[in-house]
């Protein structure tokens, strides 16, 4: 077997251990900054932001490699540190002692040109030491604050004593390489009742100003009300009067309608009234005609048929068989003359009514004739 096939396995281990050592001491020297820290290489000359030559390098975010045996890594945190403020007996514009209770949130700057004098004083020390040296500068800064304000100010204008305060720390701060996030003003007092005394007679204006502005209100409302409801009695009246005239204008539009209705039936009627009088007396004049026409049928007619008749009879003893007809044709004849001199109306109007009895009349009094029989032998 060959020697070199028996020596892979521990080549291979080798290269293992040696792989996993070389990671081991990669991370050893391998440094990863989270945001809210700032790693400081000291060690080495490094060039800082101004350009000066200092002793470290600092790294913000990121990773860095750290030179086995020639730097050494620290951490500066750099989130915010609470601090409660309680300032006692510092004297106002006036001479009035306040008790001022704020909280301010403090941390270690992350600007470049400012950072490195943190580093220089608070590096290698806990929050607690950067605690302490900022809560003593803002509470200097803030006795000096109130000494230039008056209670009022202090009290009432809290964001202006904030800006103020936040003002007069920024020098003090940038020297320690710190920055004041933010100040919040929790209360002012004073053990002298000053302000107190102030608020009372401040409430005792404002409840003066309340009862005179309400009594203004009231006055106000009672004559805004007293305007409203006379506005209110004259849109009434003018709503009544335009109701009266609407109501006035109807009756006159339907008087005018039913007079002017009765106008019409009276008009209607007076024609029907004119048209039923002209029938009556077109209906009198047919009904003379046919009186005269039946008075002819009744009595000339057959009187004359009786007149002819005689005449006839006379003629018989002279006249043949013949003669009957002749009369006969004669008397058909002056009935047809009798009707020409009648006109149309009234003489269509006695053909339907009287046709039948008259022929009838005349064929009797024909019949009633006694015509004897001529001798045939007397004519010859």
């Amino acid at each position: 077997m060959d020697p070199l096939f028996l020596l892979f396995p521990f080549l291979g281990a080798g290269a293992g251990v040696a792989l996993l050592l070389g990671v081991v001491l990669l991370k050893q020297f391998i440094y990863v900054c989270r945001p809210n820290q700032l790693l400081i290489f000291s060690g080495r000359q490094a060039v800082a932001e101004d350009g000066s030559t200092v002793g470290y390098r600092v790294v913000h975010g990121g990773w860095a490699f750290r030179v086995p045996l020639l730097e050494q890594v620290e951490v500066m945190d750099l989130r915010t540190i609470p601090i409660d403020l309680e300032v006692r007996n510092a004297y106002s514009k006036g001479g009035i002692p306040l008790h001022v209770h704020a909280v301010a949130y403090v941390k270690v700057s992350s600007d470049p040109a400012l950072r490195n004098n943190a580093i220089e004083r608070f590096l290698g020390r806990d929050a607690s030491e950067i605690r302490r040296v900022a809560k003593e500068s803002l509470e200097g800064q803030l006795r000096g604050i109130i000494a230039r304000m008056t209670p009022e100010e202090v009290n009432h204008d809290r964001l202006k004593f904030a800006e103020e305060m936040s003002h007069e720390i920024h020098e003090d701060f940038d020297r320690l390489g710190l920055s004041l996030d933010t100040l919040k003003v929790q209360s002012v007092g004073d053990e002298v009742s000053y302000l107190d005394s102030i608020g009372r007679e401040r409430l005792a204006a404002v409840l003066s100003s309340a009862e005179i502005a309400e009594s203004a209100a009231k006055a106000d409302a009672e004559e805004a009300q007293a305007e409203a409801n006379r506005q209110g009695q004259v849109a009434h009246e003018q709503a009544e009067n335009a109701i009266k005239q609407r109501e006035n204008e109807y009756r006159r539009v339907q008087a005018e309608l039913e007079a002017s209705a009765k106008a019409e039936e009276e008009r209607a009627e007076q024609a029907a009234r004119t048209a039923r009088a002209t029938a009556e007396q077109k209906l009198q004049e047919i009904r003379s005609r046919l009186e005269r026409l039946r008075l002819q049928a009744d009595v000339v007619m057959p009187a004359e048929a009786q007149r002819k008749a005689q005449e006839f009879k006379a003629r018989a003893d002279a006249s043949s068989i013949a003669a009957d007809g002749e009369a006969l044709a004669e008397v058909m004849a002056m009935l047809t003359e009798v009707w020409i001199k009648a006109g149309d109306s009234a003489k269509d109007l006695f053909l339907i009514q009287n046709l039948e009895a008259t022929l009838a009349k005349v064929a009797d009094r024909v019949k009633a004739l006694e015509v004897g029989e001529v001798d045939r032998k007397s004519v010859v």
